[in-house]
């Protein structure tokens, strides 16, 4: 199976909203990227924490800044750092002070912050990737300068959790994240889903630890940077007889990868965000990736936002319009039969078609 290119499509936004500035700390020391010295734009990121290396959505958001720079060379990219939440709104006003003309923050935790900032300077235009403009307590409110960046990847996780049924050899599986958070609970509902989908179809019973749907209750670290635990938390669900482990945790998921490479063949891994067999350095415990194209979504609203057509739109990227995906299964190709492969296929498409919905109450919408 292919896995589709990643673009970008507007529409307009509507709801979304107003925050508190809980400001505190200095802000980390800004990075610029590329050589473009002379540009008349200035795209600014602020991470999330985590890193800009984290194997996931900072990095892939950095490097659809990258991209951009690299293409018009009268666009100039730089990032500052978040070493935790407390960063966000000192960051984004160093941003402001720095005069850059499009400010993206990089995590729904900071949608609020980015409302802030947004609401007090209108002049400049700002993104969020993986939210909404919102208050602090997660209230949509109207901006006319916000463009929303989202991912359905309930849908591509819905793919995971069918392929992640289909190689299980024990019938038990993992499922954990970071924080319990939208842009986190998404994948694992879409997980859930597609292993009761196998099971459905195939009259398999395979069990998922970690996480209850229907309840929306589930194992969280309550944080993305602590691999140490992630890796703890992994190996009690190996002791439970899991043999597949889907982490939402960005870098707090390489514990996932680590326990399994303890364990030995008989446990597997399926990253979230980027394609891990690329991103991370455990290839071969990656079965598949359940994908956003992050990069791609960064690099087109840096570049409608130079020319002007950013506005306060929203893009929600879906297996549909390529936004999302099932990564290849690189190492683990031979090991998934080609009868597994088909329903795959299948299924992206009754999902593409609409015939097939994945649900989740973290599902964004365009509008």
């Amino acid at each position: 199976m292919a896995v589709k290119p990643f673009k970008l499509a507007v529409a307009g936004l509507s709801a979304v909203g107003l925050a508190a500035l809980a400001a505190c700390g200095d802000a980390p020391s800004d990075t610029n990227g590329g050589d473009n010295a002379d540009a008349s734009f200035s795209a600014c990121m602020v991470t999330d924490s985590g890193g800009i290396d984290d194997k996931s959505f900072n990095e892939s958001a950095w490097a659809g800044m990258e991209a951009v720079a690299d293409e018009n060379s009268d666009i100039a990219v730089s990032y500052k750092e978040s070493s935790n939440t407390d960063d966000y709104d000192p960051n984004l006003q160093a941003s402001v002070d720095d005069g850059c003309d499009f400010i993206v923050g990089v995590g729904g935790l900071m949608a609020a912050n980015v409302t802030t900032a947004a609401q007090a300077n209108e002049g400049i235009g700002f993104a969020i990737v993986d939210g909404s403009p919102s208050d602090a307590e997660g209230n949509p409110v109207e901006t006319s300068n916000v463009y929303s960046i989202q991912f359905d990847t309930a849908q591509s996780a819905f793919l995971a959790g069918y392929v992640a049924a289909a190689q299980t050899q024990t019938g038990t599986v993992a499922t954990w994240g970071g924080m319990q958070i939208p842009p986190v609970t998404i994948f694992m509902d879409g997980f859930a889903e597609g292993i009761a989908k196998h099971n459905e179809d195939k009259g398999t019973d395979v069990q998922l630890l970690g996480w209850d749907e229907a309840a929306q209750t589930g194992t969280f670290l309550n944080s993305f940077e602590d691999a140490a635990a992630g890796k703890s938390t992994s190996d009690t669900f190996i002791s439970q007889g899991a043999d597949i482990l889907f982490p939402v945790a960005g870098p707090a998921g390489i514990g996932a990868l680590t326990a399994a490479e303890e364990a030995g063949d008989a446990v597997n891994a399926i990253w979230v965000d980027t394609d891990g067999y690329e991103s991370t350095e455990y290839g071969s415990k990656l079965i598949t990736s359940a994908e956003k194209g992050l990069a791609q979504a960064v690099q087109d609203a840096v570049q409608a936002a130079y020319d002007k057509e950013a506005g306060n739109g929203t893009y929600v990227g879906t297996l549909a319009n390529g936004g999302v995906a099932l990564a290849p299964f690189h190492d683990f190709d031979a090991a998934v039969s080609d009868e597994t492969k088909a329903e795959v296929d299948a299924l992206t498409q009754q999902i593409i078609d609409g015939t097939l919905v994945v649900e989740s109450p973290a599902s964004p919408a365009a509008s």
